[in-house]
């Protein structure tokens, strides 16, 4: 299945629900609960430059079937924020949530523990630690070590 950045429906999604800057998780979860058929995605974004490592980073997913090709758009509520071009962005996911999953495990995480944000979310106990970033279960080691390999590449080509 082909991903590929929607920069229109991002920047008209970050309108529209006020998209504030370093709100990653934030602005992605506002997207996903202000879009039909959306999916709640956490992971890394690489872009060239320094510091030349992964970001953690939240996104929304819409799927189009239409067609014969299927594809998937990725919708970044934070594309205005960013100051990269589409091109200077690469994607990787770690974990995927439908709105009510999402909805179920904010609820969940306000009520057992209401002092903290909920966001982001790291999947079920135990969690992985890697080196100074919590990363959750083995899909955000996987996700994390291919946006490593990523920055690699492109400091290597700088």
């Amino acid at each position: 299945m082909n991903k590929a950045l929607d920069e229109t429906l991002s920047l008209e999604i970050a309108k529209s629900i006020k998209s504030k800057a370093h709100k990653t998780f934030d602005n992605a979860y506002k997207a996903a609960l202000a879009t039909e058929g959306a999916i709640y995605v956490q992971g890394f974004l690489v872009y060239p430059g320094k510091p030349y490592r992964p970001v953690e980073h939240s996104w929304i997913e819409l799927n189009d079937t239409s067609g014969d090709n299927s594809l998937t758009r990725i919708i970044d509520p934070n594309l205005p924020h960013l100051h990269k071009t589409t091109q200077e962005l690469w994607y990787f996911p770690a974990q995927s949530l439908n709105v009510k999953q999402l909805k179920a495990i904010i609820e969940e995480s306000k009520e057992d523990y209401p002092e903290d944000n909920p966001l982001p979310i790291y999947g079920s106990t135990p969690y992985e630690y890697y080196g100074d970033v919590m990363l959750g279960g083995k899909e955000y080691l996987a996700a994390y070590q291919a946006a490593e390999a990523k920055c690699k590449e492109l400091k290597e080509l700088n």
